[in-house]
């Protein structure tokens, strides 16, 4: 590489120095090391840069170029050969292999597994070097330092994830979005075509839904709230190698209505208990105005509550009982009552509505009934009031027929009409015939009225108060005047007996056969005639009211901003303010109330109408109305139940002076607990003894009418002092009625004596029932049977002071009564027994006696005094009989105290 100069003395020549060694190394013999040191004087060498790329989970890298290491030194042994490669970098997991010591051909491989999720490329330093001078590698000499870029190949080994398991959106129906959400997946693979989501899908089935690329989901048609509120749908995702995600996840779409003005959170069914007092019907309802500003704000709730009962839920007692109770003046006739007892001229009707609501009749032109001529009112002259609760729908046919209500017509020969009250093309006519002995000038005879009312197919309350000549009508409280007055002549007087009928007109006179006619197409209940005017508008709301409705509670706390109005019938509540939340938390206040004890059961309609104004204009938004239902559910049913004796047996002779039949009468009336148990099913569940009133209860002679002026059924007048009671009589039996309580009718008719003056029945039978809301619920049928001895020979006691009498036998009835009921013992019965011990005893020494011969010709006869045959069977009786001791004491032995 370079020269040494020597000077050579004493030529002074200067010769270089490799010339000199040449000279000498030709000259002189050399070894082979010192030659091949004397020849490696070059260094390997390399690519200045190499970049390499090797896959994930592989080892081979694939280097441009490829690894080559050059010497110039080639071919001396050793030194021109290629002994390795150096890889510099602590944090490289690379090294490199001489696959070709002459030629310096390597390769570059790794160490382990190279995952490219941790580290995607790697940058370190190589270097070549030779095999130096010898085996052992003296003197090596290395390359220069190249770098070498190496870049990691992806393998598609992760599946899409999503990074959210459920997405929410909303949408307001109506409207097509372009994007209600966007579903975002990730894919942990490091190279761009498997980490990159290429695609998104929808896997569930005929939706209304589609998804992009990007993962945006839009609908593809406009939602309905109405039809479906929420969508569940399935998505799924796939990278650009087509690899699926292994999970789906589940997209939310909620369809919100769009904001319509209107009344929310109220319920369309409100449940309501018998005796629950008054329930909230509104409790969390509010106004959603839709933002807009409301200056003024009027809200209407109106309860329907035609379907119950006589167009609500009334007292479901007869007319005559409720005008006693509200008040009227005595003196009413009831010509629709409930079949029973006496008054059973309306047993061929046909109910409508059933046990559950009032005894309402209904008329299809078909059914009428005579009013027996007992029971029609006497004495109706100028002045007289008829009642009555009527529904009617419009007469079939253009010319329709008269539809008599009332009608009081001759009975045979001719056909006059004394008064009536009919329905004619919607009209109802009044007609009113006065004899000759009370006027002999041209009268008002027909009055007219036209209302909607009449064939509207609603209950109504119909009052026709005559103060002749003036006749007046009353519809539910309100007055009305007739639109037209018709006049004629008196009727002329007669002895022709009238007929008085209800649903149709008695033609007894100038036809063929005698019929009815003019038939009513209709329901009736509550028909009374009774003297006299009305009394009062007091008296006729009364009548007329319900005992369901609506009702505010603490209206004090409603402020002075709001006002509000409720009607008469408690059916109409109005409510005005400024404030909105002050009238939403108004109509909160709104409750439903019935005082019924036994209510009719059924739905009841409410709806709710609402105007609204706003700052600066007349009316700013609509609110529709709306319409709920109260459910009036089923009230526990009371058992009215009878108990007392039996059988009784009296002597003949003592039924002059009078039989009180039921001293030992007892009324109770229970409900079964409602503890699961079905209000049917009184096997099961325990009784609850309860106090409510009765309105009649009938005493029936079973078998032959009892004989006119020889036996009877008596009731004395001052047994009904202080009671709301009254009594009707017959051959078939007695009627006890009126609105009371239980306890006065047991006391009223345990003072019911029968009486026979001459007596040839042996058997005489009896049946008591009684009725709650005019046989809406009737007791159990109470049989006693009257045993009646008509010979019966008379025995003389020694001891005439201890003789015993000749007791009426009295049999008890077994009384089965509920687990939940203990049947207590008087403790009057232990000394009524020590007592009949003794008499027994009594009755054995006259029966000693009586056996004596001297002893038999004293017998004869003693009467039963009155205040023993009429023994109170309450207390436990013994029959002793002297001539037969036996059977007697037999009798005492089998007798048990419960």
């Amino acid at each position: 590489e370079f020269d040494l100069f020597v000077i050579w003395p004493p030529f002074s020549l200067k010769l270089p120095i490799s010339l000199i060694f040449l000279s000498v190394l030709h000259s002189l013999p050399l070894s082979p090391v010192l030659l091949s040191a004397l020849m490696n004087k070059h260094k390997p060498w390399i690519e200045s840069s190499y970049h390499g790329i090797i896959t994930e989970n592989t080892d081979a890298v694939l280097l441009d170029p490829p690894l080559v290491a050059l010497d110039k030194d080639a071919p001396v042994p050793y030194a021109g050969e290629i002994c390795g490669f150096h890889v510099q970098g602590l944090s490289a997991p690379f090294e490199a292999v001489v696959l070709n010591r002459t030629s310096g051909e390597g390769r570059l491989r790794a160490r382990g597994p190279i995952d490219c999720e941790r580290q995607r490329e790697f940058t370190f330093i190589i270097q070549a070097h030779d095999c130096g001078t010898g085996p052992k590698g003296h003197a090596k000499k290395r390359s220069h330092k190249a770098v070498v870029h190496v870049q990691v190949g992806d393998v598609n080994e992760f599946s899409p994830v999503f990074g959210q398991l459920e997405y929410h959106g909303s949408v307001t129906e109506g409207k097509v979005y372009d994007s209600i959400l966007q579903v975002q997946a990730s894919d942990q693979d490091c190279s761009p075509q498997y980490s990159q989501i290429c695609n998104y899908q929808i896997t569930s089935q005929d939706t209304a839904f589609a998804i992009d690329r990007n993962g945006n989901i839009r609908n593809t048609e406009s939602l309905s709230f109405d039809k479906k509120s929420h969508y569940k749908i399935r998505v799924t995702a796939f990278d650009c190698g087509q690899k699926r995600a292994t999970q789906d996840t589940v997209v939310h779409i909620h369809v919100k209505p769009i904001c319509k003005p209107g009344w929310q959170g109220w319920s369309k069914l409100v449940d309501y208990e018998p005796g629950m007092g008054g329930k909230l019907l509104f409790p969390k309802m509010h106004l959603e105005t839709c933002a807009g500003s409301v200056s003024w704000i009027r809200t209407t709730v109106e309860l329907e509550t035609s379907g119950a009962g006589r167009g609500c839920d009334r007292q479901s007692y007869s007319e005559r009982s409720l005008q006693k109770l509200c008040g009227a003046s005595s003196g009413s006739t009831d010509l629709l009552p409930a079949p029973s007892g006496v008054f059973n001229w309306t047993a061929t009707l046909v109910t409508d509505g059933g046990r559950d609501s009032d005894l309402t009749y209904r008329f299809d032109g078909r059914q009428a009934a005579k009013i027996p001529d007992w029971v029609v009112p006497q004495n109706l002259t100028h002045q007289f009031t008829i009642t009555t609760w009527m529904k009617h729908g419009p007469s079939p046919g253009q010319r329709a027929e008269k539809e008599t209500l009332l009608c009081n017509s001759d009975k045979t020969e001719m056909n006059r009409h004394h008064y009536s009250l009919y329905v004619h093309n919607c009209r109802l006519v009044f007609l009113l015939r006065t004899d000759y002995t009370q006027t002999d000038s041209f009268r008002p005879a027909e009055f007219h009225w036209k209302l909607e009312q009449i064939c509207d197919k609603e209950w109504h309350y119909y009052i026709i108060s005559v103060d002749f000549p003036v006749v007046t009508l009353y519809v539910d409280g309100v007055t009305f005047d007739p639109y037209l007055v018709t006049d004629d002549w008196p009727i002329h007087s007669s002895q022709i007996d009238v007929q008085l009928t209800v649903g149709a007109c008695w033609q007894g006179g100038e036809v063929s056969k005698a019929k009815f006619t003019q038939y009513f197409r209709g329901s009736l209940s509550g028909l009374t005639i009774r003297p006299g005017k009305i009394e009062s508008q007091k008296i006729i709301s009364c009548l007329q009211s319900c005992k369901e409705g609506l009702d505010i509670t603490s209206p004090e706390s409603l402020g002075q901003r709001i006002k509000f109005h409720l009607n008469p019938a408690q059916s109409l509540v109005v409510m005005e303010g400024e404030d909105l939340e002050q009238m939403n938390a108004a109509l909160r206040k709104v409750s439903y109330i019935n005082s019924r004890q036994f209510p009719t059961k059924g739905a009841r309609h409410l709806r709710i109408s609402t105007a609204v104004q706003c700052f600066g204009e007349d009316v700013c938004i609509s609110v529709p109305d709306i319409e709920a239902v109260v459910m009036v559910m089923q009230p526990s049913e009371p058992r009215i139940t009878i108990s007392g004796a039996e059988h009784l047996t009296i002597p003949a002779s003592d039924l002059a002076l009078g039989l009180s039949l039921f001293r030992d009468l007892h009324i109770i009336s229970t409900v079964i607990k409602s503890d699961g148990q079905t209000n049917t099913d009184h096997r099961s569940g325990a009784f609850k003894e309860i106090t409510h009133n009765l309105d009649y209860c009938d005493i029936m002679v079973l078998g032959e009418e009892l004989r006119a002026g020889l036996e009877s059924l008596e009731l004395h007048h001052s047994a009904l002092s202080g009671k709301h009671l009254e009594y009707a009589n017959s051959s078939t039996g007695m009627s006890i009625y009126g609105v009371d309580s239980i306890s006065h009718y047991t006391e009223v008719i345990r003072q019911v004596r029968y009486q026979s003056r001459q007596a040839v029945d042996s058997v005489r039978t009896f049946r008591l029932t009684c009725s709650e809301l005019n046989g809406r619920y009737i007791s159990d049928q109470y049989t006693l049977q009257v045993n009646i001895l008509h010979s019966e020979e008379a025995i003389e006691h020694v001891n005439h002071v201890m003789a015993p009498p000749k007791y009426m036998q009295i049999i008890h009835p077994t009384v089965i009564e509920s687990n939940s009921y203990s049947s207590v013992v008087p403790a009057v019965a232990t000394a009524v027994i020590v007592l009949c011990i003794a008499a027994l005893l009594v009755a054995l020494l006259s029966v000693y006696r009586l056996n004596q011969p001297e002893n038999q010709e004293h017998i004869h006869k003693h009467p039963l005094p009155e205040k023993q045959a009429d023994c109170d069977g309450s207390s436990l009786s013994i029959t002793v009989n002297p001539l037969e001791v036996r059977q007697t004491i037999y009798m005492l032995k089998q007798h048990k105290t419960p």
